[in-house]
């Protein structure tokens, strides 16, 4: 692990620097738990890859970043679709403080890990993250999590034409059914985005 020196407001501080950085998207109850809100199907098998894939990530030096999303109770800032389940009476879904906004157990936690918010399918969108990345100076972007059409697809998407090397772990990504995955993983790949096991990533990098 790199350490560089980094102006912040005028201050000189210790920054981590990363040429890889392991991307977690969306791993919380509401999303992975049978009794989350918006539970994906294949989400909570993918578990003990995910894990696999950040400890492996950790001891090659790389930066882990849980994507978290996050939203009001009132459902002020959620996607339009989705503001029927904060109305008429309905709890939502990933509110700060609740149980389903946790990320779910069995994905180990580092102190230093990163965690970035976000409230649209993409990690990137108007987030923090790309402005992070940048100042770790890392190039290449491994992500995983739940689910390929929407949030893995929307930050690959965004990684890519941010020029991030970007790759997506197979054993580590999920949709509701194997037919979407698979529809998703052949549209990234024509797109030029990896789609390669845990495996495969463990024998490249």
């Amino acid at each position: 692990m790199a350490l560089a020196l980094v102006s912040v407001m005028g201050y000189a501080q210790k920054t981590k620097t990363a040429e890889t950085a392991i991307i977690i998207i969306d791993m919380q109850n509401d999303f992975v738990d049978p009794k989350g809100a918006l539970c994906v199907a294949g989400a909570k098998a993918t578990i003990p890859s995910i894990d696999d894939l950040a400890k492996y990530g950790r001891s090659k030096g790389w930066q882990v970043i849980h994507i978290i999303r996050e939203h009001r109770p009132n459902g002020l800032d959620v996607d339009q679709p989705r503001v029927k389940l904060f109305t008429d009476g309905k709890p939502g879904y990933c509110v700060p403080g609740t149980w389903g906004c946790k990320i779910v157990d069995g994905i180990s936690i580092e102190p230093e890990d990163m965690t970035v918010v976000k409230f649209r399918n993409s990690a990137f969108f108007q987030t923090q993250l790309d402005l992070i990345l940048r100042r770790m100076g890392v190039t290449r972007v491994i992500l995983a999590g739940t689910q390929y059409p929407n949030c893995v697809r929307g930050t690959a998407n965004d990684a890519m034409s941010l020029n991030y090397e970007t790759i997506c772990c197979l054993d580590a990504c999920s949709a509701k059914t194997p037919e979407v995955a698979e529809a998703n993983i052949y549209d990234m790949r024509n797109m030029g985005i990896q789609c390669i096991s845990l495996k495969e990533i463990k024998e490249k990098f």
